[in-house]
């Protein structure tokens, strides 16, 4: 179980990496048009066009911080530690999946199974949350069981 966790983890670090390049992108570019951005007879659509610009750099920074919380989420997860409730890195086997508590990264596979790895301030994060073996609750109308912890 083990390997299949640290697996995991490493799914999600490429997956907030690929993320943390993408907005880095998206920053940078729109910083270069925004100083190419030269003041035209036009000014009206001048302002607007750098006020369209400035809000998507701010848009931007908004998800860059919320990458780095994603990033300080993972930098808490020991996959080597085992528990019998539910915690940050487990892996939570139900009657309906196996999840995998760390971050909302959708759907990861290793060796053919598929994991969906879910934040713990997701909804259904929040429920398994703390859950032990043998647990039943409902999640938007479907009955799930706590089957294994690891």
């Amino acid at each position: 179980m083990e390997e299949i966790k640290e697996q995991l983890l490493a799914q999600c670090s490429r997956f907030v990496e690929g993320k943390l390049r993408t907005v880095r992108e998206i920053i940078s570019s729109n910083q270069i048009a925004l100083r190419s951005e030269t003041k035209s007879s036009a000014g009206d659509k001048h302002e607007t066009g750098r006020a369209m610009i400035q809000l998507e750099i701010e848009k931007a920074s908004v998800q860059f911080l919320e990458i780095k919380q994603m990033k300080e989420v993972l930098d808490r997860i020991h996959y080597q530690t085992e528990s019998e409730r539910a915690k940050l890195g487990s892996l939570v086997f139900t009657s309906r999946g196996i999840y995998y508590l760390s971050i909302s990264a959708g759907i990861l596979e290793f060796n053919g199974t598929s994991y969906l790895a879910v934040s713990l301030s997701s909804p259904i994060g929040q429920k398994m949350l703390g859950s032990v073996k043998g647990d039943l609750y409902n999640f938007n109308g479907n009955d799930i069981k706590i089957e294994k912890i690891v």
